[in-house]
């Protein structure tokens, strides 16, 4: 352009569409309670610069092939599902250079009834607050076509009450922390791993190893800062997961703060405190092998890690 300003980097796609897919060939129903959300990125600038629409695929035909996924490719887990919707968002848009599925599931546990032991056939009850989530980037085309898959989990709250010190820290003027060698440990857990290949991986059986990893190191290792128990969690799962590349955390501090009771005449040895949810200290990690290679684009446009 003349006048020295151009259009950057650039994306579109449709957010949040809420998929559930109920797969009822037997009495026994089956479901996946999704939020999906597409994206394209490639030579959209005329788009942009003339609203010239020619190589625009709509985000309504987006969210149309979401629903229809679901039911023709079906959901065996949300990544194969988020890799074929990336995989035929590219051939549907020629100008596209990359798509990327991001996909989020909400967990349901069948709800126990006197006389069945392994759950009601078709009643469920929405598991907690954590969701397992999943970002697909397929780019190219042909003999050049790379597909990244990262999986992962967000909102996994988790809580030692013993098992935990902070202490021998930086000290300044500012500095009115006190050292403790046993303290409450707690964070909301976001966590996603890249993986080096996928094939010959069950990935709804590998999304439960990892999350019973996670939280087994989270409850048996002694931790002297979050910061050590989130790269021992890594490590163990790198140790358990051949196939996966790294592992990268987002934890917020969930603070417990010991209740002053004393000016009441009531002893407080470590029994009552008081939960702060903010200000917070968020702790970031990135756990790697020596060898991941490159992760070309698997983390574009995934936001919240370092």
């Amino acid at each position: 352009m003349t006048d020295g300003i151009v259009l950057g980097a650039n994306q579109y796609g449709k957010a949040e569409n809420r998929v559930v897919r109920i797969v009822r060939d037997t009495p026994r129903h089956e479901i996946r309670d999704l939020n999906v959300s597409t994206s394209l990125r490639g030579d959209f600038s005329r788009a942009h610069t003339d609203g010239d629409q020619a190589d625009v695929l709509p985000t309504d035909t987006q969210k149309n092939t979401a629903f229809a996924y679901a039911k023709e490719v079906g959901v065996s887990s949300p990544e194969e599902y988020a890799v074929a919707l990336a995989s035929h968002f590219l051939d549907a848009a020629p100008a596209a250079t990359a798509a990327q599925v991001r996909v989020e599931e909400q967990a349901w546990d069948r709800i126990a009834v006197e006389g069945s032991p392994d759950g009601h056939d078709h009643s469920f009850v929405r598991r907690g607050t954590e969701t397992r989530t999943c970002v697909v980037t397929v780019a190219g085309r042909g003999a050049e076509q790379r597909t990244w898959v990262l999986s992962g989990l967000q909102d996994l709250v988790v809580l030692k009450s013993t098992g935990s010190e902070f202490r021998g820290f930086l000290k300044d003027a500012y500095t009115t922390l006190e050292e403790t060698d046993d303290r409450i440990m707690a964070t909301s857990l976001t966590a996603r791993w890249r993986w080096s290949g996928t094939e010959g991986v069950d990935l709804d059986a590998a999304y439960a190893e990892v999350r019973a990893t996670l939280l087994s190191t989270f409850a048996t290792t002694y931790s002297r800062a979050l910061q050590e128990t989130l790269y021992a969690m890594g490590r163990a799962v790198l140790e358990t997961q051949p196939q996966v590349a790294e592992i990268r955390f987002s934890a917020p501090n969930k603070h417990h703060f010991l209740y002053d009771l004393g000016r009441f005449g009531v002893e407080n040895n470590g029994e009552v405190f008081i939960a702060a949810d903010r200000p917070y200290g968020l702790i970031e990690a990135t756990v790697a092998r020596e060898d991941a290679g490159d992760a070309g684009e698997a983390w574009t446009a995934v936001p919240g890690f370092v």
